[in-house]
């Protein structure tokens, strides 16, 4: 069994996982996850270190509604504060609104410790 294999398998197994495609000479695995599913972030974390790898920046397309200076994502309980950007004062202006962005997520050492969401992109077009 591969490096690659396992890790895919562990992604694979979290509830909500359409589709996974891991390159480890890339350090890279592409997760495409299914309408209304509830992941979070340190759910894939996790089952990258039990993988025994480091999980690094993570690329995610999230839906929501801000909420002063922070995201609840739509379906969850989870907030995510939002990190000083060229989007953030566009991000404050819809607030109350269900907006789609695309972001960052750095993991610290402590999987558990909450990260800022740095926004790259407003997806719905404002």
């Amino acid at each position: 069994m591969t490096c690659a294999f396992a890790v895919r398998g562990a992604l694979k197994k979290l509830p909500g996982v359409e589709s996974v495609e891991v390159s480890l000479n890339k350090g890279v695995a592409a997760v495409k996850l299914k309408p209304g599913n509830t992941l979070k972030p340190e759910e894939f974390w996790e089952a990258v270190r039990k993988n025994g790898f480091t999980p690094k920046q993570t690329t995610v397309l999230v839906r929501g509604d801000v909420q002063g200076g922070k995201l609840r994502v739509t379906g969850t309980n989870q907030l995510f504060d939002l990190a000083p950007s060229p989007q953030l004062d566009a991000l404050k202006a819809l607030a109350g609104k269900t907006i789609a962005v695309q972001g960052i997520l750095m993991p610290g050492k402590n999987i558990m410790t909450p990260v800022p969401l740095q926004v790259t992109r407003l997806e719905n077009g404002k």
